[in-house]
């Protein structure tokens, strides 16, 4: 390869594909995964890449397509996610046999042209799914001679499927990843040495939300505490405690009322059980694409009757972040959260987040949100009660916090991952091509 500066990668000089299991379409949008590699293969192209995003596809969609310029959509198993109309993770074992077989053609081809053009091939998988496909990637690369043109990284964002990974051959073969300084030391208890790149949030979180549309959202509740929590209804999520610290607020005479998006996850039985049981009034809230003005409606009409409102529906984003940013707190209060992108959004929405403190390496307690220490629903309580006290603390939590988000916006990110790049080309092996 003869590039003049081996540290540089720019859109003249490389092409990216990324590997993963999830991607934008709406059949295989299930959760953060999906919207990591949405916007990370997006943010790529917008900075005028070649990006490649390859994953198991709506099977009702093309192939193969280009959606945004520079952004190339390869789906794959289309044959099998035809028997299994619900979504990406609906036979997902069958999924994965045909995504291992599918997708290393596609890399192959792409590796091929990057040589030809004296390019380079950053190759990026995601998670436990595509660990296998990235071992026999490189093996194919290597026995066709096209390994010294592509850097393959592998990149944890939770912990699940770990016990499927044949760890030394994944990291014989890549190098490593994680997104937070917790995963790292997640990914040291399988005897792996990882970099940290974090996760990203796109430009659009930033925008100035309309304060008017913040007061109305306040007015429609007259000063009530307002919370919101929106996540999966999984225990990792930590429910249970966000719910009872709701029911010990009211115990002590406050008003509180909790704005909640779960998911279809059979734990939410559980949760909504935990409300009726502490003698919370559960109201359920069903709209179809909703203005603002409709969502205000919507809540001065139940909040006498409501200290839970469940959102039976797809929030748009302008309404949740109005929700984030009214709110005297946002509950992102999981017990294990591997990088903690809702409390980002947060910050980014001049929100109060109140986060857990695991994989949350850009939360400072009391000075851009409030990292939560336990489980323990008396310690959301002590710090709504410290805060309510201290104004001045809460406009500066979110100040800083708004501040603390423009450091993760995916353009900066992106300049991490290639100070990594930088560093894994001067450190990884290179081998003989064989023909």
């Amino acid at each position: 390869m003869k590039i003049e500066n081996p540290n540089d990668y720019t859109p003249q000089n490389t092409i990216w594909a990324i590997i993963a299991f999830e991607g934008p379409d709406r059949y295989s949008l299930a959760g953060g995964l999906g919207v990591r590699v949405s916007e990370l293969s997006e943010s790529l192209a917008a900075l005028g890449y070649e990006t490649h995003l390859i994953f198991a596809g709506d099977p009702t969609m093309a192939a193969a397509s280009i959606d945004l310029e520079n952004r190339h959509l390869w789906r794959v198993a289309q044959e099998v996610s035809k028997r299994y109309p619900k979504g990406v993770y609906e036979g997902e074992e069958e999924k994965l046999i045909s995504f291992e077989q599918e997708t290393p053609s596609i890399v192959l081809n792409l590796a091929r042209r990057a040589q030809e053009q004296n390019k380079r091939l950053v190759l990026l998988g995601e998670d436990w799914q595509t660990a296998a496909t990235m071992i026999a990637v490189h093996e194919r690369l290597y026995w066709q001679g096209l390994l010294d043109n592509v850097v393959l990284l592998w990149n944890a964002n939770s912990t699940f499927g770990f016990n499927r990974i044949d760890w030394p051959r994944l990291d014989e073969h890549v190098t490593i990843t994680g997104v937070s300084r917790y995963m790292k030391q997640k990914l040291l208890s399988h005897g792996i040495e990882s970099l940290v790149i974090p996760n990203g949030i796109p430009d659009r979180h930033l925008e100035r939300i309309d304060r008017e549309a913040v007061k109305a959202m306040r007015d429609h509740t007259e000063g009530r505490i307002l919370l919101t929590k929106f996540a999966r209804f999984d225990p990792d999520k930590n429910w249970l405690p966000a719910v009872q610290a709701v029911a010990r607020l009211k115990a002590m005479g406050e008003r509180p009322l909790f704005f909640v998006r779960g998911g279809i996850e059979s734990y939410g039985v559980v949760v909504i059980n935990e409300m009726k049981t502490l003698g919370l009034r559960v109201v359920d809230l069903t709209m179809s694409s909703p203005t603002a003005e409709e969502f205000f409606a919507a809540v001065e009409k139940l909040k006498e009757e409501a200290d839970i409102v469940l959102l039976r529906f797809f929030v748009p984003e302008a309404i949740q972040r109005i929700l984030y940013s009214a709110s005297d707190a946002v509950l992102a209060n999981s017990v294990h959260e591997p990088f903690g992108l809702v409390g980002l959004e947060v910050m980014a929405a001049r929100g109060v987040a109140f986060v857990g403190s695991t994989g949350e390496d850009y939360a400072m307690h009391l000075l851009n949100s409030v990292s939560l220490d336990t489980t323990d629903p008396n310690e959301i309580v002590a710090n709504l009660i410290y805060l309510h006290h201290n104004p001045t603390m809460v406009h500066d939590l979110r100040r800083l916090g708004h501040i603390t988000a423009r450091l993760y916006v995916w353009p900066r990110v992106v300049k991490d991952i290639i100070n990594k790049l930088s560093y894994v080309e001067m450190t990884v092996p290179r081998q003989a091509p064989h023909h």
